[in-house]
């Protein structure tokens, strides 16, 4: 019986510390991009927004060979930022795609038929593989393509909000 507990004590001990350590050494960086839906933009027609962030070595003292790899997409979600009580009602579908200088573009992110009238909604994932070359590269660049199901009343300003994962480099 006393072998038992200890067995279990050890094996419950190496558990813990293997979570620890993945958590110390997996890195997660956010990026959000704005998006402006103004009075104009049609219905039923696909709109691109473009936004030009610094690259991931901003987050990592900006050494330009960081030292992470097997990047991938995470978590994608998209937000209300004005009007103040807004909500997605209006918009049909989203597309996130990220590239950067020398990079191809890649879908990370997308929903289409959208029926929420939430302020928040969370996209689905696209497996792009690894990311590592577009977010070490310098600009990235996150594009996001909509599509409305009716013209708004007012501005709207959405938030793109992207967080990448990776682990340390050798």
């Amino acid at each position: 019986m006393k072998n038992i507990w200890l067995m279990t004590a050890a094996v419950s001990a190496v558990v813990v510390s293997c979570g620890t350590v993945q958590s110390l050494v997996q890195n997660t960086f956010p990026y959000t991009a704005n998006v402006l839906v103004s009075t104009g933009v049609p219905a039923d027609k696909e709109v691109s927004s473009t936004s030009t962030a610094t690259n991931v070595q901003t987050w990592f003292g900006g050494n330009n060979n960081a030292k992470i790899k097997d990047v991938r997409i995470s978590d994608a979600k998209i937000s209300v930022v004005s009007p103040s009580g807004g909500n997605l009602s209006a918009v049909k579908s989203v597309k996130v795609y990220v590239s950067s200088s020398g990079t191809q573009e890649k879908l990370v992110a997308s929903r289409s038929n959208i029926t929420t009238d939430s302020s928040s909604l969370n996209l689905d994932l696209n497996d792009t593989g690894y990311l590592d070359e577009v977010v070490k590269s310098s600009g990235l660049t996150v594009r996001t393509v909509y599509e409305l199901k009716n013209q708004t009343t007012s501005d709207m300003n959405l938030k793109i909000a992207l967080n990448f994962n990776s682990v340390p480099a050798k």
